[in-house]
């Protein structure tokens, strides 16, 4: 069977944990879109394993594949790869030969056309990492193949026709001085030849491409186990998040078949799980009907929270902001994916404040929405319809992790329960903590 972890709201909710732990179910864990812009953070034994490309069952020693969907930089894939097995861990990863490879011409215009939009209201909060050039030049049918790498010939007739495109529009457009500049090398046909061959012949000889869709259907075919990760949230899903302040690809669920060549009756006979994290958080512009910053009082609560909950990018390290959960988000998250259980992490970072509030709905022009609206510009319009909740004491989570759901405080429970009844789905864990083993593991999705 299949399972397929989705993120719920703008990302960064904690899904690398839930991936770690049922993870262990699986026999083999794949990324179904995104690139090295995803920060997955997984802590077992007391280690930290900080992922941004590899999958993060890598940690519970799983084959992990990047599926066709994602954009690959080999630069950062091999360099993780050898950190995790500085840390003691042997991962086995596949590369789907149908992903798309992030260029260093790719990273220099990202950079570029953000520092653009930086000036306006549509910088989208990008990781500068070349993900959405790539995709857009997969769109534009002018991208280079993981399988194009190992074809010596191949990759040479690929480069030579991209790559001058790419020096005009940096040169002409964007003004930039290529022959006398740090980026010459990113440009070069020949330089990228070198280096991108030398890339292609390394995933020859670690047999690390496969092809994707096949691969997957051999491994059902065997009774194999299958669990789908996705990156980022779905409120940043290019074709379901609040446009344009969004990734380039499909974090939701549909995602999972299209992005890894396994079929939609396949992946929706399986099991969707939805992350939540029990507030809001967000990294890059953009409206946010509950965020606390209207008042100094709020600001100061979302500083504690954002110190307390670590709330800063592991790909960029720049700060969140900070929001009260969003149930009309959540609501369109479970219709979108077709949530049949949820997670709901970080219900520690709420413990012990004096009040918890959630936007149960939005009033816009004086009526009431229990759904994001479909354009950003009327999302920025709502105002947030706040339920109030008991709030919750500060406790031993740790042993709360050992003694089980019951052990959470009442009024924690009360939130979680009314979280699980407005999305219409079971909850499945509970994370009180960032290891493992802080985690209130009530169902297997494997098992259901």
């Amino acid at each position: 069977m299949t399972v397929t972890i989705v993120g719920s709201q703008l990302g960064d909710e904690g899904k690398g944990a839930l991936v770690d732990i049922w993870g262990g179910e699986a026999d083999v864990v794949v990324r179904y879109q995104g690139g090295d812009n995803a920060g997955h953070t997984v802590v077992e034994d007391g280690n930290t394993y900080e992922l941004s490309l590899v999958p993060s069952g890598a940690v519970r020693d799983k084959v992990g594949i990047l599926g066709n969907g994602c954009v690959v930089n080999p630069t950062t894939l091999f360099a993780e790869l050898d950190t995790l097995r500085d840390q003691g861990l042997n991962p086995d990863v596949r590369i789907a030969r149908r992903a798309h490879v992030i260029l260093p011409y790719h990273r220099v215009l990202d950079g570029i056309e953000e520092e653009i939009k930086s000036d306006s209201d549509l910088a989208a909060g990008t990781t500068k990492r070349g993900i959405g050039p790539t995709y857009e030049d997969k769109a534009g049918r002018r991208g280079i193949r993981i399988g194009d790498m190992l074809d010596s010939d191949v990759l040479r007739e690929r480069l030579e026709y991209v790559v001058p495109q790419k020096r005009a529009l940096a040169e002409q457009i964007y003004g930039l001085d290529i022959a006398n500049s740090e980026h010459a090398d990113a440009f070069d046909v020949d330089a990228l030849f070198d280096t991108y061959a030398a890339y292609g012949e390394r995933f020859r000889e670690e047999s690390m491409t496969v092809n994707c869709g096949a691969y997957l259907g051999d491994r059902l075919a065997d009774g194999d186990e299958l669990l789908f990760e996705g990156a980022q949230g779905t409120s940043i899903d290019i074709d379901h998040g609040i446009y344009p302040y969004v990734t380039s690809s499909n974090p939701s669920a549909g995602a999972a078949a299209v992005g890894s060549g396994v079929g939609p009756t396949v992946v929706g006979r399986g099991e969707v799980v939805g992350i939540v994290k029990a507030y809001l958080s967000r990294v890059g512009t953009g409206p946010l009907p509950t965020e606390l910053d209207a008042t100094e009082t709020e600001t100061e609560l979302a500083d504690f929270i954002r110190e307390k909950g670590g709330e800063f990018g592991t790909v960029t390290g720049r700060p969140r902001r900070i929001g009260w959960l969003d149930m009309p988000m959540l609501r369109h998250a479970a219709q979108v994916n077709g949530f049949t259980g949820i997670a709901v992490n970080h219900i520690d970072v709420l413990a012990g404040l004096d009040e918890i509030k959630v936007g149960h709905a939005y009033d816009l022009d004086g009526e009431t929405l229990t759904t994001m609206p479909a354009t950003t510009e009327r999302w920025g319009d709502c105002e947030p319809v706040l339920n109030s909740f008991e709030p919750w004491p500060e406790i031993d989570w740790a042993a709360v992790a050992s003694e089980g759901y019951d052990a959470i405080p009442a009024a924690a429970r009360d939130y979680l329960e009314y979280v699980s009844d407005e999305v219409g789905a079971p909850i499945y864990a509970v994370g009180v903590g960032p290891g493992r083993e802080e985690t209130v593991v009530l169902a297997d999705p494997f098992d259901s």
